[in-house]
């Protein structure tokens, strides 16, 4: 069986590459993206089983990226969990109403995060193994 793929899109590489490090734990393919524009080139070409998505990123936002996955079919339901730095609570609720998944505001508690995706990718039915720690 392939691995399960997660896309991080966030334009800081440091977070990045700390959401990569936190997630091989998972025994999951994390491919990253810089910008909104970069993932959803990525969604084009990757089978994804769930995005982790910035809020505020240069060239496309996270808003305007998650618009454009829930209009298009082939990642209408895609699990995508918003990991932003917008805090209030009017930009939480706008991102659930246009489809993410979950919002979770920076900063965030990364134990968290990984029960937040191993919650999301069994929902959906794909089951996640746990190497190592989390």
């Amino acid at each position: 069986m392939p691995k399960k793929k997660i896309l991080v899109a966030d334009d800081d590489r440091m977070l990045r590459a700390l959401l990569s490090h936190k997630l091989k734990a998972l025994d999951c393919d994390i491919i990253q993206a810089e910008d909104g524009k970069q993932a959803l080139e990525t969604l084009e070409h990757e089978e994804i089983n769930l995005v982790i998505l910035d809020g505020m990123m240069p060239v496309m936002d996270g808003t305007e990226a998650l618009q454009r996955m829930r209009a298009n079919p082939e990642t209408a339901d895609l699990p995508v969990i918003m990991l932003t730095a917008r805090r209030r609570e009017e930009d939480a609720v706008t991102a659930l109403k246009l489809g993410a998944t979950d919002y979770i505001s920076k900063p965030f508690n990364p134990d968290e995060l990984m029960i937040r995706i191993r919650r999301w990718l069994a929902d959906a039915g794909t089951e996640v193994r746990q190497s190592g720690t989390a």
